[in-house]
């Protein structure tokens, strides 16, 4: 598959490059670029990024980041049983935890969330970082929801990194699936409260918060390339642009000459 003429192989983490110097120096660099071509694309094309990660794993199966970045490929694309067993290859051979909370998101992404409950009251889950450990809690609720224990899920999410008024790189996500869980139990109003809470944490816009919020309110948006005759409505009714807006001073310029005509 072709590179991007822009991808020297360098853009990837110093951590990876260390540990694509066990590589010759050519070999290295066309398993760097192909890292880069996952990353690139894993968000937008994930499919596009699974290929490419193919290529870096038959380049180089026993390199750890290798094995990750496949995983996440694979994950990306819902092939759980492959990701998983990326995760599990690369955790043999570095060690590390880190991968703990995703490898717990598999087994429910095949249908096992008993299991993800299991692994979520492992010992590794306590060698987690801050963020990780937000993580394992994000899949636990995950899981209850699976069983049908929305009441559960909710208490799962239930935390100080919840109640908490700093904005971390989760909060957003665990303030949005708290709000998600609560209207699943029909408890409107505080779900309303939480997706607000999560779209003021939410920068970098990870989740949906404003379009779930809108939904609530009633509010239907129009498509920028529709009809221009076409109005926002709410609750089913069109709305009326503000009168110092430019189309409101129009609908008044056109009532005035209305009144003259009749007059």
């Amino acid at each position: 598959m072709p590179i991007d003429e822009d991808v020297t192989g360098d853009e990837i983490d110093k951590d990876v490059r260390q540990e694509l110097m066990s590589l010759p120096k050519t070999l290295a660099e066309d398993v760097a670029k192909n890292l880069v071509m996952v990353a690139r694309l894993i968000d937008e094309e994930p499919e596009q990024a699974y290929e490419y990660s193919r290529i870096a794993l038959r380049l180089a199966s026993r390199v750890a980041a290798v094995r990750e970045a496949a995983g996440f490929a694979a994950y990306a694309t819902q092939k759980y049983t492959e990701a998983l067993a990326e995760f599990r290859a690369a955790r043999r051979m570095t060690g590390s935890v880190e991968l703990w909370p995703v490898m717990a998101d598999c087994e429910r992404g095949l249908g096992r969330p008993e299991r993800a409950m299991a692994m979520a009251g492992e010992p590794e889950v306590q060698k987690l970082d801050k963020a990780g450990q937000v993580e394992m809690r994000l899949v636990a609720a995950g899981a209850r929801r699976d069983m049908g224990q929305i009441d559960a899920a909710i208490v799962t999410l239930q935390s100080p990194e919840l109640a908490s008024n700093s904005v971390q790189p989760w909060t957003a996500r665990l303030r949005y699936a708290y709000a998600d869980a609560l209207l699943s139990a029909g408890r409107e109003d505080e779900a309303r409260e939480w997706f607000a809470k999560a779209l003021e944490a939410d920068k970098d816009g990870a989740t949906d918060a404003s379009d779930r919020l809108a939904e609530m309110d009633g509010v239907e948006f129009v498509d920028a390339l529709a009809d221009e005759d076409d109005e926002p409505v709410v609750d089913g009714a069109p709305v009326v642009a503000d009168a110092d807006d430019e189309v409101g001073d129009d609908v008044g310029e056109a009532a005035e000459e209305e009144k003259d005509d009749d007059a």
